[in-house]
């Protein structure tokens, strides 16, 4: 190495770092900066170098060197803040861009208005494990074993024998039950499963929002009481509830019941199929059976239950016709919704 290389070598090094610089976006400055004047620098690497001149040629090379250094630094100066933006990524012509926020998912929405609706009549909320045992989820619910529910087509068996996903929130009832003595008024909101093949109104998965009320002297009108007075909360004054006698295995009597549509108020519509109503679940009378199943003295207590699946509901408040909209996640779908609750 001789005084002419080195010389050459710096005068490359400035070339390259007023292209640079002059090309360069304000992102790109500081990395630059580093790159040509930092400890471990074009610059700094290049001095490293003056050890190999003679002696008499040391002084002239330490003198190119910092005259480089100082013109380069003299590059980064010239940058005015109105060139630096001319090289920046950024394109400040644009509109500006709306900042997206969390919220609050259709289902969560109604999960919360539930819950809020039944806690202001007295009702506490429990929950349970997804994955059940038969029992849980239907012997202690006297559902028979030749049950069409208990058919493999029907509901998800796990691999470990005894084990399945849960297909109603009602085995949550039965652990209440069996850890607290009446009176009590508890709701279950939650996830189930069963093997319904996937349309405009069902799916593999959906969630359920189940209720007990046990105590003494409790009757079927109680419990319809109870149900018209959460669909006038939730859905508007002018809805009406229609209930009709049905068959599960759990209550005796049972009956489902429906909401009058509130999108055309029972006229018919698309969301109702022209009927007018909205089915929303089933309910009735805590089966005897079921209470000695928990050790609940028969004579003494009566009860009775309910079940409402949540994107029913959903798809009658929000006017929504295809639950698989519910888990698409399409942001374009969901930021229609209100974020009364915000992130959770």
């Amino acid at each position: 190495m001789n005084i002419d290389e080195l010389e050459k070598l710096f005068k490359d090094i400035l070339q390259n770092a007023q292209r640079a610089v002059s090309e360069a976006s304000q992102n790109e400055l500081n990395d630059l900066r580093t790159k040509f004047l930092g400890r471990k620098g074009e610059i700094a690497q290049s001095m490293k170098l003056l050890g190999k001149l003679s002696q008499e040629d040391r002084p002239k090379a330490g003198k190119i060197a910092n005259q480089t250094k100082a013109k380069i630094e003299s590059f980064f100066r010239a940058m005015k803040p109105e060139q630096k933006l001319l090289h920046t990524k950024n394109d400040y012509t644009l509109p500006g861009r709306k900042n997206i926020s969390g919220g609050s998912h259709p289902i969560r929405l109604v999960m919360r208005e539930i819950i809020d609706i039944f806690y202001g009549m007295g009702f506490s909320v429990a929950s349970g494990p997804e994955i059940e045992t038969e029992y849980y989820n239907f012997d202690a619910l006297n559902t028979p074993a030749d049950h069409p529910a208990r058919d493999i087509q029907d509901t998800f068996y796990l691999p470990k024998d005894g084990y399945l996903l849960r297909t109603q929130t009602s085995p949550v009832q039965i652990r209440v039950m069996e850890s607290q003595k009446p009176p009590l008024r508890v709701i279950v909101p939650g996830k189930c499963y069963r093997k319904d093949a996937i349309d405009p109104t069902h799916y593999y998965t959906f969630s359920q929002c189940e209720g007990l009320y046990v105590d003494k002297d409790v009757n079927l009108a109680d419990l319809m009481g109870v149900l018209t007075a959460f669909a006038k909360k939730i859905l508007g004054e002018n809805v009406k509830v229609r209930f009709r006698p049905h068959y599960f295995p759990f209550t005796e009597p049972s009956l489902e019941y429906d909401f009058s549509c509130p999108v055309c108020n029972g006229k018919g519509c698309r969301i109702c199929k022209g009927t007018g109503w909205i089915e929303i679940s089933g309910a009735g009378m805590v089966d005897p059976k079921v209470f000695e199943n928990v050790g609940y003295d028969t004579d003494k207590y009566q009860g009775f239950a309910w079940g409402m699946g949540i994107e029913r509901i959903a798809m009658v408040k929000y006017g929504i016709d295809d639950i698989r909209l519910l888990y698409e996640n399409d942001l374009a779908f969901l930021e229609q919704f209100p974020h009364p609750f915000g992130c959770f």
